[in-house]
């Protein structure tokens, strides 16, 4: 296959099966190792391109096709969708060439009939594509779900929710790049040998203005190709995530449960922070959660912290007023991270953010009696909406008169954080 062909495939696995988009490119990339960087690129950059882009994309061919996309043969219109993301957001790559490459794939797939329809759409695009009449801001639904390429109940959302210029805020935030972030994990004293090892490796590492061991990092073929990962001398997780446990005030020897661990950044932070005191128990749901945290544990070598397979909605009666820190970073609509989950938008409705901010009440109900009196509750989520955030902050702390809210904080995706919710309780004694 070449490279077009395999971003086809696997924009019919992410937009027709239903894949979630990281596995896929993960798992693509993985088994095309033997590709040049250049050609890695390309691929990673028109898929994971074209589903952030696939409603302004879809807008466009809508607009210039005859045949609506909801109506063409799914081979078709995700070869479209890959075109066209070329033709709009990419200059590097000629427009005829462009053309031509996905007219004889349509050809080599089997479908030599709509070649014509192909090429005719495609060129039709690349010679009007300056002068396409966007929705305006008389309609600022229409108007934003298109330039942003968000779906319509979202900007509904963040619109009520966040106001104009806010909701605007975060989705120009959205189409920034993201640098991977590090949390170098190492002793202090070989922080800088690391350092320049990783810039031998022409890879640039930039201190996080946040927390002075969080690093911005640019270039690198894989986390795993940087110097240090496998002794366990950095770990990748993102600054808003690390300031959860950071607010957590640990001083040493406490006992502390992540409840929804997986894949252990907090847990592992933690017990990095005690610095070989006290214990970290992280949990979650299934063997092969608790497994990836099990390995991540191995590879960062820490002692106080052991992996437990627990379901966080049922109640563990031999845990009750346990911990002194209890972290309940719970499953939700993950609407702070769609800078890197860009398929999430298409996965979530107002149904099912309803369904998991019910789940995410569940699980308080029961975790929040393992911390002890006098003990710290941390809920956070990586999302951005009201309903899971600073709503059910406030229900649990009107449910539970024993929590006070010491702060809660709403972090706004940029180009140096994701968004993230943090509310800070404490269990007054009895």
């Amino acid at each position: 296959m070449n490279e077009r062909e395999l971003i086809l495939e696997m924009l019919m696995e992410i937009l027709e099966r239903g894949t979630y988009s990281h596995l896929v490119i993960r798992n693509v990339l993985n088994k095309y190792d033997y590709l040049k960087q250049p050609s890695k690129a390309f691929i990673k950059r028109v898929t994971e391109g074209t589903i952030e882009k696939q409603i302004t994309i879809d807008y466009v061919l809508n607009s210039c096709s005859k045949t609506p996309v909801s109506k063409m043969k799914p081979l078709i219109r995700n070869l479209l969708r890959l075109s066209v993301y070329q033709l709009l957001f990419m200059d590097s790559v000629p427009d005829s060439a462009v053309c031509n490459e996905a007219v004889k794939l349509a050809g080599k797939r089997g479908f030599r009939n709509l070649q014509g329809f192909v090429n005719g759409v495609l060129r039709n695009i690349a010679r009007t594509k300056t002068q396409i009449a966007y929705p305006d801001e008389t309609d600022p639904v229409k108007c934003y779900s298109v330039r942003y390429s968000m779906p319509e109940w979202l900007v509904t959302l963040f619109l009520e929710e966040r106001g104009v210029e806010i909701t605007k805020q975060i989705f120009e935030e959205m189409q920034k790049v993201h640098p991977v972030v590090l949390r170098y994990c190492g002793p202090e004293e070989k922080k800088e040998d690391w350092k320049q090892s990783v810039a031998a490796q022409q890879i640039t590492l930039r201190q996080h203005p946040y927390l002075s061991y969080a690093y911005l990092i640019e270039g690198g073929e894989s986390v795993q190709s940087i110097p240090g990962y496998e002794e366990g001398l950095f770990t990748v997780q993102d600054v808003s995530s690390m300031l959860v446990t950071e607010a957590a005030g640990l001083l040493g020897d406490e006992l502390l449960l992540d409840v929804c661990a997986a894949p252990g950044g907090k847990a592992l932070h933690a017990a990095q922070i005690l610095n070989g005191t006290g214990m970290v128990e992280a949990r979650d749901l299934t063997e092969m959660k608790v497994e990836l945290i099990r390995e991540n544990i191995s590879r960062m070598g820490f002692e106080n912290i052991r992996a437990v397979q627990q379901n966080a909605t049922c109640f563990d009666a031999d845990s009750e007023e346990k911990a002194d820190v209890l972290i309940a970073d719970l499953p939700c609509s993950g609407l702070g991270v769609l800078a890197k989950k860009t398929d999430l938008k298409y996965k979530m409705n107002p149904e099912t953010e309803n369904e998991v901010a019910a789940l995410q009440r569940e699980i308080l109900d029961a975790v929040c009696r393992y911390v002890k009196p006098e003990g710290t509750l941390m809920y956070s989520t990586c999302t951005i909406s009201r309903t899971e955030n600073e709503e059910n902050a406030g229900w649990f702390a009107e449910k539970h008169p024993e929590f006070d809210m010491e702060w809660e904080k709403q972090i706004f995706p940029s180009d140096i954080t994701d968004g993230f919710y943090i509310a800070k309780f404490i269990r007054r004694g009895r």
